[in-house]
């Protein structure tokens, strides 16, 4: 399997207009476009009956305490963990792209509905709804896409990670809200093939991309 896209190049910078947030020099960050970008694939296996789309950026810090604090940074030695920022499942075996927002245009406070979308396809909660519990502005259940929003002091800039499974199955078997994790489990001996392609991103002035 082969994926492109034409909203950024494998390796190269997100573009603002498909991230959460982007550099402010007044304020560190303010809100992006937050459009998921455009992606095609191609050459999938004969017998692929749908398809999964998951992004994840495998640099988050581990720790939260210098996360976002002014005079501190977050050391690039910190170990890191997975943040699931698109989970979208059950795509029909005869869809090949999805457009730029197609699956979402804009930052939307509060959580994003799902599972239902586009396609008859079905999307998961991302990590922006455990990110946000506690805030009240913006707790809620963050179903689909939402995209960069790294710390502003983080020492390491951030990839992200778009990555299409071809599946052997029409329906993964996971009911209402579900996350990364469990689609990642549930597609375990259906994956026929897949594809990556990653992005970089940061909102620190100080890390060259």
């Amino acid at each position: 399997m082969q994926l492109t896209s034409n909203s950024f190049k494998d390796g190269e910078k997100i573009p603002g207009e498909y991230a959460f947030c982007i550099e402010d020099t007044a304020r560190h960050v303010s809100l992006g476009g937050n459009r998921n970008p455009q992606l095609a694939w191609r050459d999938a296996p004969a017998a692929t009956r749908s398809f999964a789309v998951i992004c994840h950026d495998p640099d988050v810090p581990s720790r939260g305490d210098d996360v976002n604090q002014e005079g501190r940074s977050v050391p690039a030695s910190l170990p890191r963990i997975d943040f699931f920022h698109w989970v979208l499942v059950d795509l029909p075996a005869g869809v090949a792209q999805i457009a730029a927002g197609e699956f979402s245009a804009t930052v939307t406070s509060r959580g994003k509905p799902g599972p239902a979308a586009a396609h008859e396809s079905r999307q998961g909660i991302n990590d922006y709804t455990s990110w946000f519990t506690g805030d009240h502005d913006m707790n809620g259940d963050y179903h689909g896409y939402d995209g960069p929003c790294p710390p502003w002091n983080d020492e390491l800039r951030h990839r992200y990670v778009f990555t299409v499974f071809a599946l052997d199955v029409e329906r993964l078997p996971l009911e209402g809200k579900f996350t990364g994790h469990q689609a990642r489990a549930a597609m375990q001996g259906h994956i026929l093939a897949q594809a990556s392609l990653t992005g970089i991103y940061t909102l620190n002035p100080a890390v060259r991309l």
